[in-house]
């Protein structure tokens, strides 16, 4: 779908020479940004995919219609899907991050000194290479030395893997099409198994407003395999309902791991904090519901 071919919300109010792509998130009802231009567009042999700056949010990655990340608020999910699991480490040195194409989840990775080496498995070079052109200050340490970047399936190479790792952080887009199977049992079980036996699980899971059966689901399937899993919720104004979840895994189902976070050190964090950390686990009982909690 071509942005200028989407769907248009009547508004008199945008500049001269913008037009409003709309994403829409059920019923009847969504989001819109006023965008100045299409700065990239194209098809690749997974998805489509394009780059625009917008009105209010900057410039915006955008995967098969759906906004995936923005200029303007992207450090609030970043921060807080790197954060959380590397803080609640004592001394993560070997990362895995699945998917992550745009780099945001490698940049904060590497603010934490410990880290000695990051693998990230990315299927679609063509984000990679993208991100890197137009969106600098989210791809920024995609170039870092001790960045492994693979261009490959990431499923296949969990399964296959004679690696370990300390943490590992599914930067996923929704669970749809090809990257279905990260939401899987198998891929829960592959991904446990190359995790150091006090290694941390992080992934993104879906929105409680408009992808709450999607939620309950992943909530279900992971615990099967990571009995020590919590979620955590944080704001994201650009993502559907304005509310998303985090689950945090752990392998030795005896660690305390989410209770007791290691100090804050990290320098430039705009959203994260101990404070934060703590309270973000703090879930509304709707929430609790849609993951089966009492």
């Amino acid at each position: 779908m071509d942005l200028k071919s989407s769907p248009f919300v009547p508004n008199d109010n945008i500049p001269k020479g913008s037009f409003t792509f709309a994403e829409f998130h059920g019923s009847g009802t969504g989001l819109f940004f006023s965008v100045k231009k299409v700065l990239f567009y194209e098809k690749s042999k997974f998805q489509e995919i394009q780059i625009v700056e917008t009105e209010e949010y900057g410039k915006m990655l955008i995967l098969d219609g759906a906004v995936q990340t923005t200029e303007r608020d992207e450090f609030i999910y970043h921060e807080m899907l790197v954060h959380v699991p590397m803080f609640s480490h004592p001394e993560p040195k070997n990362i895995l991050v699945i998917g992550g194409g745009d780099g945001g989840c490698v940049r904060e990775i590497f603010k934490h000194k410990s880290v000695e080496k990051v693998t990230m498995v990315e299927i679609d070079k063509m984000v990679v290479d993208s991100a890197m052109k137009f969106l600098p200050s989210i791809s920024s340490e995609l170039g870092h030395p001790k960045l492994d970047l693979r261009i490959e399936d990431a499923v296949k190479f969990v399964r296959r893997s004679s690696l370990s790792f300390d943490v590992i952080i599914v930067d996923s887009t929704d669970p749809v099409g090809f990257a279905s199977p990260l939401t899987t049992e198998s891929f829960f079980r592959s991904s446990k198994r190359i995790l150091k036996e006090n290694g941390i699980y992080a992934a993104q899971t879906q929105g409680p407003f408009f992808e709450s059966k999607s939620m309950g689901i992943i909530s279900k399937k992971i615990r099967k395999i990571f009995p020590r899993t919590s979620f955590y919720l944080a704001n994201t104004p650009t993502y559907p309902g304005g509310m998303w979840s985090f689950a945090l895994s752990c392998k030795n189902s005896k660690s305390d791991f989410k209770i007791h976070p290691r100090i804050l050190k990290c320098k430039d964090l705009k959203y994260y904090s101990n404070e934060i950390h703590y309270a973000s686990f703090a879930l509304p009982p709707y929430v609790k519901r849609i993951l089966g909690e009492k």
